[in-house]
């Protein structure tokens, strides 16, 4: 490690420059997956916090994919779920857009239509109750007690439910009896069969035998659109930065390389082995990798903590270390691509050229 921490010391400037444009990708990363994750929550929170670890939804047509958005299915097919072998609890949960008024205020949000007395609701829930989100409530001045109008029905809050959000808008949760009277229901009985299973749950069967397309909790998240598109485009944008992380490293280290071409020759000619220079490149290359990456994901740390107050941002430790370790691995294949000529030089000729 003798040239590279030398050359550390005596070339400032350059690692310097290279050190801030690690640090400004890894700060972007760092951000957009903060942004990707609270994004992503708030489409899915409610979805996810329902308990199931299965869905049931209507059969998709021909081509298409699952959908919370054209999934339909029915009571009876509840039943006959409830009655599969595997299945220790099962529920149609109904969801729909509505408007929510209250004096003067109207405000819209999705209506998530349970059994009041099933494991998907929240809290308890009957005829002339209903729970909605706590940061809805508090937005617009409600509480526990407060009455709010949906549709012909004038209901009672009787709980507060943290970070409950479908698709970016605020959740409430009413009794599915309540629900089916929506005119956004559409006549339905609901839009899907969430499930508690133990292990002798074969999905396929109970799919074939109840016209149903059964899946896991992950992919009854990827069927909320607002969820996979934002979360694919994201994701492609660190991709993106990732890649230009690698393009950079291995544009300077080739750059540096060609430079310092007489010192590698002259340690060539006194003996150091290819193994020792390349050993000693790299050593250099990760020393910058991770002072930059870990500079910026420091940083992003910090003002991932502001953002937060503003935007839905969410930063979680392997939505930090993941994309510390992929900015350093890429680095790396990006500084192991300008080892060549560490490989190929000759002290001859190198010196020759020198001269």
């Amino acid at each position: 490690m003798f040239l590279s921490i030398r050359d550390l010391r005596f070339a400032k400037g350059r690692f310097t420059l290279m050190s801030s444009a690690l640090f400004l990708i890894s700060l972007m990363v760092v951000m957009l997956s903060g942004l990707t994750t609270g994004l992503g929550n708030q489409s899915i929170a409610a979805v996810k916090h329902l308990g199931a670890d299965n869905f049931a939804f209507g059969e998709p047509a021909d081509g298409q994919s699952l959908s919370f958005g054209e999934s339909t299915v029915t009571e009876q097919q509840r039943d006959a779920l409830a009655a599969t072998a595997g299945v220790d609890e099962a529920a149609v949960i109904g969801i729909a857009p509505v408007r929510i008024s209250a004096g003067d205020r109207e405000v819209a949000a999705s209506a998530f239509g349970v059994d009041g007395h099933s494991f998907a609701a929240p809290v308890p829930l009957d005829a002339a109750s209903v729970a909605v989100d706590a940061d809805l409530a508090k937005d617009n001045g409600w509480g526990v007690g407060s009455q709010i109008t949906i549709g012909a029905d004038t209901l009672t809050i009787t709980a507060l439910v943290d970070d409950s959000l479908y698709s970016h808008q605020p959740v409430v949760w009413m009794n599915h009896d309540v629900w089916t009277q929506l005119p956004a229901a559409g006549g339905s009985d609901g839009t899907v069969i969430a499930m508690r299973t133990s292990g002798g749950f074969d999905a396929d069967s109970a799919a074939a035998a109840t016209g149903t397309s059964i899946t896991d909790e992950g992919g009854a998240l990827n069927a909320i659109g607002s969820y996979t598109s934002e979360r694919g485009s994201l994701l492609l944008m660190q991709a993106m930065l990732m890649t230009v992380s690698a393009l950079v490293v291995g544009a300077f280290f080739t750059v540096w390389t060609i430079q310092r071409s007489q010192d590698l020759a002259i340690l060539k000619a006194v003996g150091a082995s290819t193994k020792y220079l390349l050993k000693d490149a790299l050593g250099q290359s990760l020393i910058v990798l991770t002072l930059g990456a870990g500079l910026g994901s420091l940083a992003a740390l910090g003002l991932g903590t502001i953002a937060s107050k503003f935007v839905p941002f969410t930063l979680t430790v392997s939505g930090t270390l993941v994309p510390f370790v992929a900015l350093i691995v890429m680095g790396m294949i990006g500084a192991t691509a300008a080892l060549a000529r560490i490989v190929s030089i000759d002290p001859l000729t190198a010196l020759a050229n020198a001269r």
